[in-house]
């Protein structure tokens, strides 16, 4: 891929500037005087720059000119930066257009500004402007051209870039490979980073985290955690990056216990506070069934980014606090913190899973005035709040009025509406048209087999999962598991190969006994395959997220809440099932499936009986 060197067009940031510049030293040819304004008005950049103070640095940058020191590179390199923390990368380019003399150093900084603020085309095209105009990169530009090819998960142009730095010199150089290495693992190139990071002959936090990152990014859970350990192991000094990537394993792999002992390292390092590792642990505590924790390390942190708030937005929606998300939306704008795309993806799946069909509406519609393009994502939410509510006829309108081609997630959404509202004639249309996209996932054939046996028609349903095993493609097995001291005990359906599957099993007949007395009934219609009454009651009796409560209420203390995490999405028997065993044994039980969370108490489920 080459990038052509265009100047993009930047709008002038020193017009229109009502502050007074009285406050600032009048220009002096003096050189002495001169020196001190030089010095005076540097001192003022750095200050404007740390305390993010736009209208003060617009004025400052007017008086800059009327002084005419701006050809002094130091202070060109001031305002690139000034410009680049307030995230305005292009008004970063104007200054550097206008900086009569181009050193290494004014190079290094429009190339930093444009990589920092994701606008890492551009920053390829100042690099490579800068090799024409002979200027030779040093350890400060380098990193900043591998960071924008992570950005752009361009490996191909980070590999011309490496080169080029083992050309010139630079294959001992830390800092240099450090980035490599980081560019590597964010292109998913996760063998040749290692083969980087193991050849360093030094290696700092930046090559440590790198590889960390890498490996949480390629689910290579273990080796990520393996690395930290040895990391900690070497006295590192790690950051809050690292400790971000290593929480986000430990959320990934609901690993909750190891979890909050890294909580309390960033407590002791002062890291807790940083809205990065803030997010991480957003999403630590609220993956494993914790949102209360979520919520409290969202209000310790003083300084939240956008991140953050997502982090929390999403926690919220999994959880099922949609009245909760549009309060933090609102907060959100009054703080002036502007919604990415992200965001309204969290506000959409909160709509969608609470019924809240005109929230999302309006919501979707919202996306525009905040200049946010929506995407197929966006428009996957919709149709699955618009098919879970059983406008179904609305959903197809809405994919029949997408600017772009729908894509599997889009039909997948309309196929879980028709399997809820057994409308299986809509079910095959929307078969034929995503099976027109091509090699579709498992879970598709698996929501159109489902659509058609929940709705008693079991020989399409065969033909659906025979159509699966004729494409090579193995249904995801459903699995269940609950994480007991810093052991994770994991269950399938019918499984007996646990130590204490004797009393489990005994364990879940007296609880069968329990709730049939206290009410339940069986319902055997979401056993999906044509089998006899009795095969049904028992294969749908021992669901393995059955399992793990069993064996959570024959070892858990009975104050502590029981906590299992799920694969694929619970059964609506084993929800209902759920909540007479809460009522029963009179605990807490909280169950994540693929979708959200349930938390079942006294009888009732968070979900409200919708998801």
């Amino acid at each position: 891929m080459s990038y052509p060197l265009v100047h993009q067009p930047v709008q002038e940031t020193t017009h229109h500037l009502s502050l007074s510049h009285s406050h600032f030293p009048k220009p002096s040819l003096n050189p002495q005087n001169f020196e001190l304004n030089f010095r005076t008005i540097c001192n003022n950049l750095l200050s404007l720059t740390q305390s993010r103070s736009l209208p003060k640095g617009l004025a400052l940058h007017a008086h800059i000119i009327k002084s005419g020191i701006q050809i002094i590179p130091l202070v060109s390199h001031h305002l690139i930066n000034f410009y680049s923390k307030l995230q305005r990368p292009l008004d970063s380019a104007q200054v550097f257009h206008e900086t009569h003399f181009k050193s290494s150093t004014t190079w290094s900084s429009v190339i930093s500004s444009l990589a920092q603020n994701e606008q890492p085309i551009l920053a390829l095209q100042y690099f490579r402007e800068m090799l024409h105009n002979g200027v030779r990169p040093d350890d400060h530009i380098f990193p900043c051209a591998t960071k924008a090819c992570g950005i752009l998960s361009d490996y191909r142009i980070g590999q011309s870039i490496h080169c080029f730095a083992l050309k010139i010199g630079f294959e001992s150089d830390v800092f240099v490979g450090s980035s490599v290495v980081d560019m590597y693992a964010k292109c998913g190139k996760i063998e040749i980073a290692r083969e980087v990071f193991d050849q360093m002959p030094e290696r700092n936090v930046v090559s440590w985290s790198g590889m960390i990152y890498g490996y949480a990014q390629m689910a290579e859970d273990e080796e990520a955690l393996r690395l930290f350990k040895l990391a900690l192991g070497e006295n590192l000094d790690v950051n809050d990056f690292t400790f971000s990537s290593v929480i986000r394993v430990c959320g990934n792999s609901t690993l909750l216990e190891l979890g909050k002992q890294i909580h309390g390292l960033c407590l002791k390092t002062s890291y807790d506070l940083s809205s990065f590792v803030g997010s991480a642990l957003i999403s630590l505590y609220s993956k494993c069934g914790l949102v209360e924790g979520a919520y409290r390390v969202f209000d310790e942190v003083p300084l939240r980014n956008l991140g953050m708030w997502n982090a929390m937005l999403i926690a919220c929606a999994q959880h099922g606090h949609a009245r909760k998300v549009f309060d933090l939306f609102k907060q959100m704008e009054s703080v002036g913190m502007k919604p990415n795309f992200i965001t309204f993806l969290c506000v959409l799946y909160a709509c969608s899973h609470a019924g809240l069909v005109q929230e999302g509406k309006f919501y979707f519609d919202l996306m525009k005035k905040h200049g946010v393009e929506p995407r197929d994502q966006h428009y996957a939410s919709l149709v699955d709040c618009l098919g879970r509510a059983g406008k179904l006829q609305e959903a197809v309108q809405v994919i029949e009025e997408m600017p772009m081609q729908p894509t599997e997630s889009v039909w997948g959404a309309l196929l879980t509406g028709c399997r809820i509202h057994k409308n299986t004639e809509l079910a095959a249309y929307v078969a034929d048209s995503v099976f027109e996209l091509g090699p579709v996932s498992s879970g598709v054939h698996v929501l159109l087999s489902n659509a058609y046996a929940a709705a008693g028609r079991y020989q399409e349903a065969a033909k659906a999962r025979k159509m699966l095993r004729d494409r090579g493609v193995k249904k995801e097995t459903g699995l269940s598991w609950v994480e007991e001291g810093n052991k994770v005990h994991t269950f399938a359906a019918g499984d007996r190969s646990h130590l204490k599957s004797k009393e489990i099993y005994k364990k879940l007949d007296e609880l069968g006994d329990y709730i049939e007395q206290a009410g339940y009934v069986a319902d055997t219609n979401y056993v999906l395959q044509q089998v006899a009454g009795q095969e049904k009651s028992e294969a749908i009796r021992y669901h393995s997220e059955r399992l793990a409560i069993a064996f959570a209420l024959i070892t858990f203390p009975p104050e502590r809440p029981i906590r299992v995490m799920k694969n694929l999405r619970v059964c609506g028997d084993c929800h209902n099932a759920i909540k007479f065993i809460s009522k029963c044994t009179r605990r807490v039980i909280i169950v994540r499936d693929n979708n959200r969370f349930h938390r079942f108490e006294d009888g009732k489920c968070s979900c409200g009986d919708y998801w």
